[in-house]
Parts: structure tokens; sequence; C-alpha cells
């Protein structure tokens, strides 16, 4: 059996996260959730048209791929320790404490600036449902943003199962609308679409050049990220094990085909300059043109809850992750503050709140949705590459003993998280120079403000940092093989 290495603090079930809550169909929900499929078409479709025009199905397709290589390097991760740090405590535990930290700094930096983003479109899609003009009032946007957002602290406060079975309703209710819509719109593309579909939207011809391909998948990772957030969910789940890393690949297979179908249909159905003047808005605009009058309002909906339940999802990451930091002096103890009665981190998601409203706040007044959502979602990006990226990479080291054991072990345990992980780290690298002086300042800028604590609690002796890498020095004796791969 392989040996339990969390602090006694993880392993104690009144004093830490509460255990044995959640199960695989829990896991596959939080994972689906976490991505946000009607969010994400509806608020980055238009980011990702301007950066590749009709070459978006290539770019989700190419990134598709190495991301699930990162999900089965988290689902063989959490095989040898669960922990709701995550590739906080694996990539920490296996290559180095300094690039453990900067994995979990990534997280907080890239979901804080998310719950900003996504507060936005929280409030001005629930306004759109009734009225149109009231949905570009800032302040009306900014108070009915702000609503939803704290109503969602509060279940999350409220306790694990608690955020479950919300998941369940919001969850379900936004992927049965967006599968009625996939067939609608795929039907509706091919008798009424004014472009053709062709194949070659799969292909390198539509990208411009390799910075087009760079930044469309830069892109398309954002896409994809938050499924991950069944990982940090792990200490709280039965058999923690298989549970997360499962249902994070189960999360990643569904919202690639939901993410590819309604990007072929909307090359299909909207010309560019119309994706392009309704940014934030897609969804509800490709919903009038399947089905007129009540389909634009359905999609809305679907979006709506979307974003909430994302929101919910990403302060689960957020706060599962600095609980786990806090358990071992890398950021303030008080991170680490359990609610007695719900086993919920309460403190920080309090301060996280509070910090996220203030930035989603002063945003409002930063400049356009669409400029804010454009710059939140690129900036975002890179700092997702960085702990995708080192997870990859953890997966290659922490398993090196049995890579050459079998080819199934070679394929899955190296060369497909290595390839996800090269992809990662080669995005972020070939697009530094490309962004905009804005994305680079909040994206890199932020990772930057992970050193003040490093340094610090790194000063002051946390026994994190004086680890050596042991995750993986030995791999547990009654790992068995993963389930059979699923390529996108």
């Amino acid at each position: 059996m392989a040996t339990d290495v969390r602090p006694e603090s993880a392993r104690e079930t009144g004093g830490g996260l509460r255990a044995n809550v959640l199960g695989l169909f829990d896991s596959v929900v939080m994972a689906v959730a976490g991505s946000a499929p009607a969010y994400t078409i509806a608020a980055t479709t238009a980011t990702l048209v301007v950066a590749v025009g009709l070459a978006g199905p290539a770019a989700l397709l190419y990134c598709g791929i190495p991301m699930l290589g990162i999900a089965w390097a988290f689902s063989y991760l959490n095989r040898l320790e669960s922990n709701a740090g995550a590739s906080y405590a694996w990539v920490g535990r296996v290559i180095h404490p300094f690039f453990g930290f900067v994995a979990g700094w990534s997280l907080v930096m890239s979901a804080t600036i998310f719950m900003v983003a996504g507060s936005l479109p929280a409030g001005s899609v629930t306004i759109g449902l009734f009225s149109n003009s009231l949905a570009n009032n800032t302040g009306l946007v900014t108070l009915v943003g702000s609503a939803w957002f704290l109503v969602m602290v509060v279940l999350v406060i409220m306790g694990v199962r608690v955020t479950a079975r919300a998941q369940w309703i919001m969850s379900g209710v936004e992927v049965a609308i967006l599968l009625l819509f996939a067939v609608l719109a795929i039907v509706h593309g091919s008798l009424h679409g004014t472009v053709p579909f062709s194949w070659s939207w799969f292909g390198f011809s539509h990208f411009n050049g390799f910075a087009g391909f760079v930044a469309g998948g830069l892109i398309a990772a954002f896409y994809y990220w938050g499924w991950d957030v069944a990982s940090n969910l792990n200490e709280e789940m039965k058999d923690s094990r298989r549970s997360a890393g499962l249902g994070g690949i189960i999360g990643v297979i569904i919202v690639f085909a939901l993410y590819e179908i309604f990007t072929i249909a909307t090359n299909m159905a909207l010309p560019a300059k119309t994706i392009q003047n309704n940014a934030g808005d897609v969804l509800a605009v490709l919903g009038q043109q399947v089905w007129p009058g009540l389909g634009g309002k359905l999609l809305v909906i679907a979006v709506m809850l979307s974003t909430i339940a994302t929101l919910e999802t990403t302060l689960i990451q957020v706060t599962r992750t600095l609980f786990a930091m806090a358990r071992e002096r890398t950021v303030p103890a008080a991170f680490g503050w359990i609610h007695p009665r719900r086993g919920t981190p309460w403190l920080a998601t309090l301060v996280i709140a509070v910090v996220s409203l203030g930035l989603f706040i002063g945003s409002n007044y930063i400049g356009s949705l669409g400029t804010v959502m454009t710059d939140a979602i690129s900036s975002i990006g890179l700092q997702i590459a960085v702990y995708y990226g080192l997870a990859g990479l953890t997966v290659v080291i922490a398993f090196r003993k049995v890579l050459f054991v079998s080819v199934r072990n070679f394929l899955m345990m190296g060369v497909w998280p290595l390839g996800g992980a090269i992809f990662m780290f080669g995005i972020l690298i070939e697009s530094i120079p490309a962004n905009g002086a804005v994305i680079d300042w909040v994206g890199l800028g932020g990772l930057a403000l992970g050193f003040i604590p490093m340094i610090f609690y790194w000063v002051r002796g946390s026994a994190y940092f004086k680890q050596r890498p042991t995750l993986g020095a030995t791999v547990p004796d009654d790992l068995e093989p993963a389930p059979e791969p699923v390529t996108p």
C-alpha cells in the first residue's frame, strides 16, 4: 500500500477537511463545472476568433490532446498522495519546494483573477435576461455580480456536500441545455449556415503562422482550465486516490466534445464580425440563430448557471490550495483554519472573497467588458501554463523507476504527460513577447508577487522548504493500471 505522506493534520478528520464526503460522480460534476463550458464558450469565443479565425477547432484539438496528458498526470499523482494542494504538494515533493510553491501560487493568482473576470458576466448575463439596455449599466452589473459571488461564498463555507448538491443542479441544467443546442446548432449550420463546414478547420492552414498557433494554444488552455478542482477536493472524497483523478479525465473529455461542437457550429453560423461585435454574448446570438425567441434566452440561462457554478468551483480551488499551503506554513497559518462544524477553510474563503470583490468593483471602471475579459483570459493563460506544465513534468520524474516496465507506463506516465508539459511551457515562452504589456504585467506580475511570502517563510524556516524530493521515490505496490485512455 502507498504510504500517506501528508502532514499529520491532513489525516485528522477532526481538525482537517471533512473526509469521505464526495464520490466519483461528484468528482466528474465538479470537473465539468470547473471548466464552465457554457460560460467559456460565451466569454472566450470572440477572443479565440480574433486570435485564430476559423482555426478555433484546431486550437482546441491541439491543446486538448496535451491537456488530457496533464489530466492523466494528475490522476497518477493523486495515487501517490491525496493532498488538497494538488500540484503545490506534488511538485514540491518531487522536483523542489521552490517549484511547488510556484505551482501553488500560480493557481491562487489565476483563480483570484478569474473570480474578478467571472463576476462581470454573472452580473451582466443575469440582468440581460430581463433588459438588454440595463445589462450595460456598470453599477447594476457590479451589484448583481457581487450578489451572486457572495451567494457562492456562503455555499462554499456551508460545506462541500452542500456545494456538490448545488453543482448537481446548476451544472445538470447547463449541460442539458448545451447538449440540446449542440444538436440544433449543427443541424442549423448544415442547412442554413453562412460558411460550409471544412475539415481544414482542424489543420494548420488557418493559423496566422506560428504566432497564431501559440496565441490559440494559450486561449485554448483557458477553455479547459478548471477541471483539476477535482484534485483539490481529493481529501474530501471516497477512494480519493482514484476518484479525483478519474473525475478530471472524464471532465476534460466531456468539455472537449462540447467545445468542439459549438466552435464548429459558430464557424458555420456566425460571421467573424458578428462574433467580435458580441464578445461575451456569442452563445445568446447563436441561440437566436438556431431557435429565434426562446433559444437565446435558454442559452443565456445556461451561461448564467455556468458562470455562477464556476465561481463556486474556483473559490473551492483557491481556498483548498491556501489551506494546504497554510498547513505547511508557506502562507499565514490562519488560512488553514477549519470551521468546526462545516469542515471548510472559512477564513481563507472570506479573505479571498474580500480581495476578489474589491478587484471586481475596481475592474468595472478600468475599461470595457470586452477589454477586461480579453486581458484577463490571456493573463490567466500564462499562469495556467506554469502549474499544468510543472504537474506534467512531475509525474514523469515521480514514476521514473517504472516508465520502462511496459509500453503503457512509458506512454501514460511518460510520453503523454511530458508532451503536455512541453506544450504548456512552449506556449508560455512563445506568447510572452507577443502579449500586450497589460497581459504580461498581470500574468507574470501576479506570479512575481508570490516571491514575497515564499522568501518570508523560507527565511523563517518553514519545514516545507527544508524537505528533499521524496514523493515517488518508491512506487506503491498496489498501483494498478489506470483505465484505458481516450484521446480527443
